[in-house]
């Protein structure tokens, strides 16, 4: 393996201690409000996670947890509610949402001002046009990483996203385009999508296809980005036991690019970092206080 390891881990950290030191400089104290619907497993464990880390780099958690047979009235309602408490600087929904409940609704019902996961159609808006805003987390790390491998000016890259979704394809694209990459974005129709995959400067996988990008997909010395998180089997751990990967063949492709992000331990741990980030972002620009220049 010849490629540099991007630890999304160690840079999620570096994030979080740099919020420490800016949040004990503010007037007051940032507050991010979680909304929960349900009981679902996974989604406990990232709240809880989430909640952590926020009181950890000095800001104020509130937690709303409504149970699985909550109306979507119910979950508009506190949206609502907290779109109007003047300490609330930051709203997230923890997706997904109970079957039955219509997430897109219930997402647009955020304040824009206020969508630190930057979801709604506004915020997406926004990111379309350059105007500012919060953007979506997971790109936005994926971003921060590229720059940790690569420098910060990423001028003239050819950036390769595989994946169209609107969660992290699209805005990721338009994330790298703000940088000054030429894009290409990828999907199913692709015409030979091995070979758009080889002229990559920076490849970012995101479809959850475990795998997927072979070694002989990149460009040699290439910055590759997994976004994938995909469970698979792994018997040689026990009868029923599971593992994580990436869409990325991690050894094939680490043996070929320049630098990788693992899985698990790459853009995961960015997304709550980044979050954390556009919680202060938006206490700042709603209360009027100056943006620290370290953000």
């Amino acid at each position: 393996m010849s490629a540099e390891i991007i630890s999304g881990k160690d840079v999620a950290a570096d994030i979080r201690a740099n919020l420490k030191a800016v949040v004990a400089d503010l007037p007051s104290q940032p507050t991010l409000a979680v909304v929960l619907v349900g009981d679902d497993a996974a989604s406990q464990v990232y709240v809880r996670s989430k909640v952590r880390m926020t009181e950890e780099v000095g800001m104020r958690s509130i937690h709303h947890h409504l149970p699985k047979d909550a109306s979507q009235e119910d979950v508009e309602m506190l949206l609502e509610r907290l779109n109007t408490d003047p300490e609330v600087d930051g709203i997230l929904l923890q997706l997904p949402l109970p079957n039955g409940l219509d997430e897109a609704a219930a997402i647009e019902r955020i304040h824009p001002d206020k969508d630190v996961d930057g979801l709604t159609e506004v915020s997406a808006g926004r990111l379309s046009q350059g105007k500012s805003g919060l953007r979506p987390c997971t790109p936005t790390g994926c971003v921060i990483l590229a720059k940790r491998a690569l420098g910060e000016d990423l001028s003239g890259k050819h950036a390769v996203v595989i994946g169209r979704s609107i969660l992290v394809g699209k805005p990721a694209a338009l994330l790298f385009l703000a940088e000054n990459c030429t894009i290409s974005i990828a999907h199913s129709r692709t015409e030979d999508l091995e070979a758009l995959c080889r002229s990559a400067d920076i490849l970012i996988p995101a479809v959850g296809r475990p795998e997927m990008v072979k070694g002989e997909w990149v460009k040699p010395g290439a910055c590759v980005i997994d976004v994938g998180i995909n469970r698979v089997p792994a018997p040689e751990k026990g009868e029923g036991k599971t593992r994580l990967v990436g869409d990325a063949e991690f050894v094939s492709c680490a043996d070929v690019a320049g630098s990788i992000t693992p899985v698990p331990g790459g853009v995961g741990p960015m997304t709550i970092a980044c979050l954390l980030r556009n919680t202060v972002l938006a206490a700042c620009a709603r209360r009027g206080w100056p943006m620290p220049a370290e953000l």
